[in-house]
């Protein structure tokens, strides 16, 4: 497992996640062609919650991405990851002077298990949070014309 997140696409606080690929690599619709295979792990004091999956579908970063852009710029409101699968969530919001409280809601098994993480970050995070969705979009651009 430690290798598998070595190198992590997308890095924020405790969150980690490694896209692995498109789960339909083939698919060139906005439904099928769109759902990512990644692992994410959150780790906080000693916790430790790890899912893996086509848990993330590209609509849900892209419009995170723009969510944060606009957080960054107002550092007013919310950025939230709203997953359709119901294994990871992610929520920042704004609080004051430039503090953001980050939520994570991940759990391998959401019928019989449910793990919340918090911590406190600051919009400093939010540049090098957008530039690695951008660099996931890029390298998986949607498909299908979908955006969110």
């Amino acid at each position: 497992m430690v290798d598998e997140l070595r190198e992590s696409d997308l890095k924020l606080a405790g969150l980690r996640i490694r896209v692995h690929g498109r789960q339909f690599p083939d698919a060139q619709d906005d439904w099928d062609g769109n759902w990512l295979q990644v692992t994410a792990r959150c780790d906080d004091n000693g916790a430790s919650v790890v899912v893996r999956g086509p848990i993330l579908h590209l609509s849900e970063l892209d419009r995170w991405c723009r969510q944060a852009g606009k957080l960054l710029d107002t550092l007013a409101g919310a950025a939230r990851l709203d997953c359709r699968e119901p294994s990871l969530s992610v929520v920042l919001e704004a609080a004051s002077l430039g503090r953001i409280t980050m939520e994570v809601s991940i759990t391998p098994d959401h019928l019989t298990q449910k793990h919340w993480f918090q911590f406190t970050i600051d919009q400093s995070y939010l540049p090098a949070l957008i530039a690695q969705c951008r660099a996931i979009l890029e390298a998986y651009p949607l498909r299908g014309g979908r955006t969110a």
